[in-house]
């Protein structure tokens, strides 16, 4: 049995006609509405679920244009928001994301031990074997970029879409800011992060049909390398400088300025000592060699802390934080 709570689901809408009147019979009767975002889909799938479905709980937003599925789950959790929802589950239209496993997301947010759940595909080793080679090499390498830009290290698998989110939690996020195409789950990872949001992975099979995902890895690593690299930088100076100061504060830069220094004193040198057809000495190996180990030493301890630093305590149980106001 779960706890009591008004669950909504947002299902944004494009191009996934043939798919997504069956998603949406598949929602439980723990789901209290269920709100289908067309995102200027071509195909009418708005239209569709309006006059083909007779769920009295569906409801149905259009955007007059294109926002990517970052801009429709906002338009999602705004309404739910509104409605007076308690838990927002997110799903995709195409039929991936089994809907009888929204219970299994909602429970640990209704239980007060998470802020914001996620699937994970990589938790049974079994069924990795069924996802196609390069999705899961492409999840890998994002799953560590994911890590060190959002300082979640116990999570993997950052591009799944099932999710499910607090509303409490979910009125804070900065709607206008979070990134609305195809790095909308781990920006959202990144927000929540700056909030000290516990965030749980929920274990799930992966389930490949004969629809056609828009997603292509080998396209966007690069483009996903830039913005992870981003927001590590804001991250770090968000949550160890300009929020609190800790010991991880000084292990960070020192650390760093002393791999520069010895890298460069030792480059230096090589090049003198290659000019001069000498051997470099081996004091001078030393001296450059020592602040490197130190420096590589100290860099070691801030990703231990960082690692530590994982938020614990779900944030949507601090006393008077749903009654903040929404945060556009």
């Amino acid at each position: 049995m779960l706890p009591p709570g008004r669950i909504a689901v947002v299902i944004p809408s494009y191009r996934v006609t043939r798919h997504i009147l069956g998603v949406i019979a598949g929602i439980g009767p723990e789901v209290t509405r269920i709100y289908v975002v067309d995102d200027k889909c071509p195909d009418g799938s708005g239209a569709l679920v309006r006059n083909s479905c007779a769920d009295p709980r569906v409801r149905v937003l259009e955007h007059d244009e294109n926002q990517g599925v970052g801009g429709a789950v906002m338009t999602g959790y705004r309404a739910a928001i509104e409605d007076g929802m308690d838990v927002i589950v997110k799903i995709d239209g195409d039929g991936q994301m089994d809907p009888r496993l929204i219970a299994r997301f909602v429970a640990p947010i209704l239980r007060g031990e998470a802020d914001y759940s996620k699937g994970n595909r990589f938790f049974d080793l079994e069924q990795i074997r069924a996802m196609p080679t390069v999705r899961l090499v492409g999840n890998a390498l994002l799953s560590l970029m994911t890590k060190l830009s959002s300082g979640y290290w116990d999570l993997f698998d950052p591009t799944n879409g099932f999710t499910a989110i607090h509303a409490g939690v979910a009125r804070h996020l900065p709607f206008n800011r979070i990134s609305r195409r195809y790095f909308f789950e781990t920006d959202m990872l990144f927000r929540l992060n700056t909030l000290h949001a516990v965030v749980v992975d929920v274990p799930m099979d992966a389930r490949y049909g004969d629809e056609v995902s828009n997603l292509k890895i080998s396209k966007i690593v690069t483009e996903f390398l830039v913005k992870h690299s981003r927001n590590f930088v804001k991250r770090i100076f968000y949550n160890y400088y300009l929020r609190t100061m800790s010991l991880a504060s000084i292990e960070l830069p020192v650390g760093l300025a002393l791999v520069v220094v010895g890298a460069v004193y030792g480059i230096v040198h090589w090049i003198e000592s290659a000019r001069a057809g000498v051997g470099t000495p081996a004091g001078t190996v030393m001296l450059a060699a020592l602040p490197i180990l130190m420096g590589v030493q100290l860099i070691l301890a801030f990703l231990a802390d960082d690692i530590a630093s994982v938020p614990k305590r779900p944030l949507h149980k601090t006393a008077g934080y749903e009654r903040l106001p929404c945060n556009e």
